[in-house]
């Protein structure tokens, strides 16, 4: 509850002056001039679950269990065609989407049909799944541990190295079984991009799964991270980590009332806060008003935050400490036992032989450009670097932005069809 607090409270903080633009770009969102249908009605699309919120809108939607070696329970859900099934190939493709930080399979529904990418895919002619990571709101289940205990924050011992060493393989072997493919399509946003880098290097047998990976702002190395609320907590991860296990906290940001709540009374249309809302999620991700669609703050916040646990968001401060790509770091004696040596050791990207393909921003703080070229020289298999073409094009803009259709994912679908197997 502490750090849900502050999270609230950070939103006043950040408040500053209003763009000039904003207000024209309210006024368009209001007209869904570029939305294409993105929501016929905002405040019950922030109300509705998942499921509901996809069939309300005439596409069939399936949801999946998927078990991990370790007990945890995953939520796979699938919108197997679009709404004319009659006129898609019987044998289609499969495209799994990963979500980012704080998110889950949401993010690629949220927005509405013809601007979410979920929904484009599936009009496209792909066999659509989306996984969710271990202690997000659809996969908080465990055989026999408690993600609610008091006190005991056993089930939240992982960060995103487990997410793509156990969760992606589970959850990619249960897609491929069931539709009885041999590889798939991978799209991963932000961390989505982060865990397949894991799974690729730590299980390179999984690369052959993967027909194409589509990674839209691609996270591995954060050493010009230039996240400024990152940037000041990262040299006190371990610290912060030590405090909240003293407290017995793993989870950080569940998916609450309080979040719907907020969206629908401070950050809707109308809102003389809206415009605090807005300063938030450009504090965390970059600023840019031309692609930021402020009407839709109701749903994104009835979807998300999610759920992430504490040492997710350490081991990305361990990244931006050592500058490197390497395992989550346990601590001296720890890592000697689990690694073997004192040290975490470093992702061997050159063993990704899966084709790699790169969408990312200039504009974004969380995956510079930098970080971007060193990850692409180091990939095993780089078959193509796509740089956005909007200078003020940021990382939420992958997911939310006016105009991701035209400038990400009709490159994106381009190159899945260029090597449909």
């Amino acid at each position: 509850m502490f750090l849900d607090i502050v999270f609230m409270v950070s939103i006043v903080l950040v408040a500053d002056a209003r763009s000039p633009h904003a207000d024209f770009v309210d006024e368009l969102a209001k007209s869904h001039v570029f939305g294409n249908r993105i929501s016929d009605n905002v405040m019950e699309d922030a109300l509705l679950d998942l499921p509901d919120l996809v069939r309300k809108y005439n596409y069939p939607f399936e949801e999946h269990f998927v078990a991990t070696e370790d007990g945890y329970i995953l939520g796979v859900h699938r919108i197997p065609h679009g709404r004319d099934s009659k006129n898609l190939p019987e044998n289609k493709p499969v495209a799994f989407l990963m979500h980012g930080l704080l998110c889950s399979s949401a993010e690629y529904i949220t927005m509405g049909p013809g601007t979410a990418l979920a929904y484009i895919l599936a009009e496209e002619g792909f066999d659509v799944w989306l996984g969710n990571a271990r202690g997000t709101y659809y996969s908080r289940r465990h055989t026999n541990l408690n993600p609610d205990a008091r006190f005991n924050s056993t089930y939240w011992k992982f960060s995103w190295d487990e997410i793509g060493n156990k969760d992606l393989p589970s959850m990619i072997d249960y897609v491929l079984d069931y539709t009885g493919k041999s590889a798939l399509h991978y799209i991963g946003m932000s961390q989505g991009t982060t865990t397949f880098f894991a799974m690729a290097s730590l299980r390179p047998e999984y690369n052959k799964k993967i027909i194409s990976m589509q990674a839209m702002a691609p996270v591995a190395y954060l050493a010009y991270n230039s996240n400024p609320l990152f940037l000041v907590l990262s040299p006190y991860g371990r610290e912060l980590e030590k405090l909240a296990s003293l407290l017995g906290i793993g989870e950080l940001f569940p998916r609450r009332e309080i979040y719907t709540l907020l969206g629908k009374s401070f950050c809707a249309d109308g809102a003389i806060t809206q415009p605090i809302c807005s300063n938030l999620l450009f504090y965390i991700a970059g600023r840019n008003d031309d692609q930021h669609n402020a009407t839709m703050w109701p749903v994104k916040l009835g979807h998300a935050p999610a759920g992430i646990s504490v040492r997710q968001l350490i081991h990305y401060s361990q990244s931006i400490i050592n500058k490197e790509f390497r395992r989550y770091d346990h601590g001296f004696l720890n890592n000697i036992e689990i690694y073997g040596r004192a040290t975490p050791p470093s992702y061997d990207l050159s063993k990704i032989s899966a084709p790699v393909f790169l969408h990312y921003a200039a504009n974004d703080p969380l995956a510079h450009l930098n970080d971007v070229g060193r990850l692409y020289r180091e990939l095993g298999n780089p078959m193509g670097k796509f740089l956005v073409p909007h200078p003020e094009f940021s990382h939420a803009d992958f997911l939310f932005g006016i105009d991701a259709n035209t400038l990400v994912y009709n490159t994106v679908i381009r190159i899945m069809k260029q090597h449909d197997i």
